[in-house]
């Protein structure tokens, strides 16, 4: 897709690489379907090329003000604002295309169904000559680590890979402000660094929120924490920031460099330990074989899932564990081999195979998270969300919805819509519709994103007692805290190479 523009299209291009400067006085938004504010009282002043890891514990509004700086909250019919946020003296919501934004959602950062054109979607919009634009593009795919063909299909890339792509597009935009919501969330770790290098090497200005505290520090000039009450609990560089408020900043949920995140884990009892998933010379692909349009991604697989265990799933982006987590779960069906459920798991069914149960089957004996939250809302509210599944398992709602409410921090979210919260509390909200019809056999796919040290520690040990609680859970994750709480065993998958 080309755009055409006006003789000073070039020019304006040219205006919006310059680093910009960013000053936030006394700013606030407040959500037009929320009563408090999601963000208040933020002041500060961001130099041009200044490079800034934003923190603050959840529901401290990290997400909002990013969106704030992109301008793309909306007017007063989304919301209000208070104070000021400008971009080199604007108002940010009149600086389109100053800034480029890259979502916690990898899935919702595409746009076009081939790599190439999706790349180039931003600099087009911009009036890129057309020869600079795909210099661009080339240089920033190479940045970012994804090595496709550039008529690659979109639809065929990972989570991991759209959100390399997602950064790819930004960076071809080359934008005065560039803005990054958990930019390697879902990258395995060499691909993260590498997205960390392509960051630290551009001059534009850079307001970045990760959890990966610990790999950030050294790419950043500064750390902005925001208070979860309002306001900047702390600000400066990152060696003073930590030391003089490390201890404090973890207390409240912040994510601190050197500070690693305990589960307790409870002895399984001795009933427990017997197999409940089997999988032999499994395959596994998109779509289905024979077909364009797929592809086999992973063949040969042979595993075993007792009660009691917990088995994480490890490997590059594009190694198909998603695809894999689907067959386990009995979305989809093998290309090859199977997947068999033991007979504690498969009595009541007509097959010992879970992708031929049917869906109220699966309801209580495999629950699955996926890797977009969104994938699995079906309801117009938190509470009405988290009361589908123990409706039609006949559980009992009120007493099951209440409880995870409240252990994942959801209360004061119980009558919002699930598509207006955040995305780590919609992760929190799937893990908890997948655990109210107490499924035997969990599958999550990427479950800690999004979370602070708090969350993360508490949905952690929600994973943990259903496995000590004789439960299993297969876990994607490119986490090493996760793997390290809950890596009972673990599968590393490699990309596969065709012959």
């Amino acid at each position: 897709m080309t755009l055409t523009a006006g003789t000073n299209a070039h020019t304006d291009s040219t205006r919006l690489t310059r680093p910009a400067r960013v000053v936030a006085s006394g700013w606030g938004w407040r959500h037009a379907s929320r009563r408090d504010p999601a963000v208040t009282g933020v002041d500060f002043v961001i130099e041009p090329g200044e490079k800034v890891l934003l923190l603050g514990p959840f529901g401290a509004g990290k997400s909002t003000l990013l969106s704030g700086l992109a301008g793309i909250l909306g007017g007063e019919e989304e919301g209000v604002e208070t104070g000021s946020l400008t971009l080199d003296g604007a108002p940010a919501a009149h600086q389109r295309g100053r800034a480029g934004l890259v979502l916690q959602d990898p899935e919702a950062n595409t746009i076009l169904p081939v790599l190439g054109d999706d790349v180039a979607f931003g600099a087009e919009n911009l009036a890129v000559p057309r020869d600079e634009i795909w210099s661009r593009v080339a240089e920033s795919l190479d940045a970012v680590g994804l090595r496709y063909p550039l008529d690659r299909s979109t639809a065929h890339l990972s989570g991991g890979e759209r959100q390399r792509l997602a950064i790819a597009g930004v960076l071809a935009m080359r934008p005065g402000l560039l803005l990054l919501d958990e930019p390697t969330a879902n990258l395995d770790h060499a691909g993260a660094a590498e997205v960390r290098r392509a960051v630290a090497r551009t001059s534009t200005t850079l307001v970045v929120v990760d959890h990966r505290v610990d790999a950030w520090v050294e790419h950043v000039d500064r750390v902005v924490v925001l208070e979860s009450a309002g306001g900047i609990v702390a600000d400066g560089v990152p060696e003073t920031v930590f030391s003089r408020h490390g201890t404090a900043l973890e207390a409240a949920g912040v994510w601190v460099p050197g500070s690693r995140p305990e589960v307790v884990r409870s002895t399984p009892t001795p009933t427990h330990g017997g197999r409940l998933l089997t999988a032999a010379g499994l395959a596994v692909g998109q779509g289905r074989p024979g077909r364009l349009g797929g592809g086999l991604v992973q063949e040969g697989i042979d595993l075993a899932l007792g009660a009691g265990e917990s088995l994480v799933v490890t490997g590059p982006n594009g190694a198909g564990k998603t695809t894999l987590a689907f067959a386990l779960a009995g979305l989809t069906a093998p290309w090859a081999g199977a997947v068999t459920a033991a007979e504690a798991l498969a009595r009541g069914t007509s097959s010992p195979h879970p992708h031929r149960w049917r869906s109220r089957q699966l309801l209580t004996r495999v629950g699955t998270v996926f890797q977009r939250p969104e994938h699995q809302f079906v309801a117009r509210s938190v509470r009405e969300e988290l009361a589908v599944g123990p409706r039609r398992a006949r559980r009992d709602v009120a007493t099951i919805v209440d409880d995870l409410l409240e252990r994942l921090r959801l209360t004061h979210l119980a009558n919002a819509h699930p598509y207006t919260l955040s995305g780590g509390e919609q992760r929190r909200l799937s893990v908890a519709t997948a655990l109210a019809t107490a499924p035997r056999v969990l599958v999550l796919d990427e479950p800690t994103f999004g979370q602070d040290r708090t969350t993360w520690t508490e949905l952690a040990a929600l994973v943990a007692a259903h496995v000590d609680a004789g439960g299993a859970a297969v876990s994607v994750t490119h986490d090493d805290d996760y793997v390290r709480v809950l890596g009972d065993s673990r599968l590393h998958l490699e990309k596969r190479v065709d012959p």
